[in-house]
């Protein structure tokens, strides 16, 4: 393989790697917050207990799963020097101000006051104490919103101009600068749906943990009996504690499937503007069509999908779906791949210069499988969570006295299953994203074309040797975190939540207090 190739394969590893992290911290500290906001407006006291340990109990996974998170992140940005020094060098003028904002404004804000919620317990007011796992869930949505602007400007350039002396792309204030970075209507389309994307998995992380831990309590208080006091604890914790948390997940689950369904909708409409080329290879629409059909599968012939679409085979299709997912119409007209290609070749050129100086043929068609399967991963993946979330309020209807539990097995593996279901279903939005821009690293804006750099003009004129090294050093680094991250989750969240006891004596529930050492 050449440089290219590994540096390609080292970047989507590790940033797939990464991501699987972000989204937890992001919609977990947002969780979080919510039940230590509840627990602390509760009058009732099994309430207010109730939603005190939840918090802890899931701040502790937060807690972990933030700290595998800052390492794996701060590695995988050391590849933009090591194997994308002439990307760098192009646009680091302009990606490095989300970037430094990031750090700046977000990481830190973020690692600080998460600092001070894990040290603060019973030491500051409970007013300021919940003030600063907000300030948490507010840096971990600007830390996602500055680095969604920053790859926004190489999904759609706006606010730069091309410096024909130095060759770079530069911040330009007849264009806006870097406040239109920030506003670009991609970052603004985008960033909803990343953060959607990260409640729906931290929602169907809660739901799965909590449902697990429901069954095991309902089922552990009838094989004991009811009327034995540690019977009655057991149905007591699975009423009063998960039972609740598990409605919580579920609820947030249902604002995040549809926050998810409404800016995905907007991001697509615009994505069939700015980037034609991938929404046709995500439908595998080979030619120009009105009215054009959504596929639901396509299979390749001999060649696989081949990227001139000669053995694509649509199979199954709804009728005019992807002319209304593009323009709300359905009898627009959009354009194929086989079009859009010489389109390409005539406005940007037949050939491209790599970094060492040698010629190729332009192709400006993205992998079409990956980029039409990864869209459907996407979509299915998450399907997962609604069959969760819909099982999970039907076997607990009823309020009151009424509110069921549930001793169902089949329930509670299925829970455990659909967990990393919404983290997969992350990873192949990005793939699609990442995958369906190339061979463009700065993908051309159609009102402004001038800013633009092709995938193999981006690398480092550097031998397979070298990312062959990195890449291996990665490989093991990361291994390593996997693990780690892997045990002190698993160990966190089969740890539980323990059950209040009475003391004999002065017949006093002694809430065991959940501790942050790991």
């Amino acid at each position: 393989m050449e440089a290219l190739d590994l540096a390609r394969w080292q970047f989507g590893i590790t940033t797939v790697y990464h991501f699987l992290f972000v989204p937890l911290t992001i919609g977990l500290s947002l969780l979080v917050a919510i039940m230590q906001t509840v627990a602390m407006r509760s009058r009732d006291a099994v309430r207010k207990d109730a939603w005190t340990r939840l918090t802890k109990f899931f701040g502790s996974m937060l807690i972990v799963n933030f700290g595998i998170g800052i390492a794996t992140g701060l590695v995988q940005e050391f590849q933009f020097g090591m194997n994308w020094s002439e990307y760098a060098r192009f646009v680091g003028d302009v990606f490095g101000a989300p970037l430094a904002l990031e750090g700046l404004a977000a990481f830190f804000l973020e690692s600080v006051f998460l600092g001070l919620w894990i040290f603060g317990w019973g030491k500051l007011p409970e007013k300021i104490h919940l003030l600063t796992i907000w300030c948490v869930a507010l840096g971990t949505t600007a830390s996602a919103y500055f680095i969604v602007a920053a790859n926004s400007f190489m999904q759609h350039p706006v606010g730069a101009s091309l410096n024909p002396q130095t060759g770079r792309a530069e911040l330009d204030p007849d264009k806006g600068g870097l406040f239109a970075v920030l506003t670009n209507i991609t970052t603004l389309a985008a960033f909803p749906h990343v953060v959607a994307g990260a409640w729906l998995v931290a929602a169907a992380f809660v739901t799965g943990v909590a449902a697990w831990h429901m069954v095991i309590h309902h089922n552990k208080a009838r094989e004991i009996g009811l009327t034995t006091e540690e019977g009655a604890a057991h149905d007591t914790q699975a009423r009063t504690v998960f039972r609740p948390a598990l409605r919580f997940g579920v609820i947030a689950m249902f604002i995040a499937g549809l926050a998810l369904v409404i800016s995905g909708d907007l991001q697509g409409q615009i994505m069939f503007k700015q980037q034609p080329m991938k929404m046709a290879s995500a439908e595998a629409l080979c030619e120009t069509q009105t009215g054009a059909d959504f596929s639901i599968l396509t299979v390749g012939g001999p060649d696989a999908f081949a990227q001139d679409c000669s053995s694509v085979t649509h199979l199954i299709e709804i009728p005019n779906v992807t002319s209304f997912l593009a323009t709300h119409t359905f009898d627009s007209t959009l354009q194929g791949v086989d079009q859009l290609q010489p389109q390409y070749q005539q406005q940007f050129g037949e050939t491209v210069t790599d970094v060492h100086g040698d010629t190729h043929q332009a192709d400006y068609r993205p992998n079409l499988f990956v980029t039409y399967w990864s869209f459907r991963l996407m979509i299915g993946l998450a399907g997962f969570s609604a069959i969760l979330a819909f099982w999970a309020l039907w076997i607990t209807r009823g309020r009151g006295e009424n509110a069921r539990t549930s001793g169902s097995n089949l329930f509670r593996w299925f829970a455990v299953l659909a967990i990393p279901m919404p983290f997969l279903a992350n990873s192949a939005g990005w793939v699609f994203t990442e995958i369906g821009r190339q061979p463009w690293v700065v993908v051309p804006n159609p009102e402004d074309p001038t800013v633009h750099l092709m995938t193999q003009q981006g690398v480092s004129p550097h031998g397979s040797a070298t990312v062959i090294a990195s890449l291996v050093c990665f490989t093991v680094v990361y291994g390593v975190l996997a693990v780690l991250w892997f045990g002190l989750m698993r160990r966190a969240a089969l740890k539980g939540i323990p059950i209040p006891r009475r003391d004999r004596k002065t017949q006093e529930l002694d809430t065991p207090t959940l501790s942050f050492d790991y």
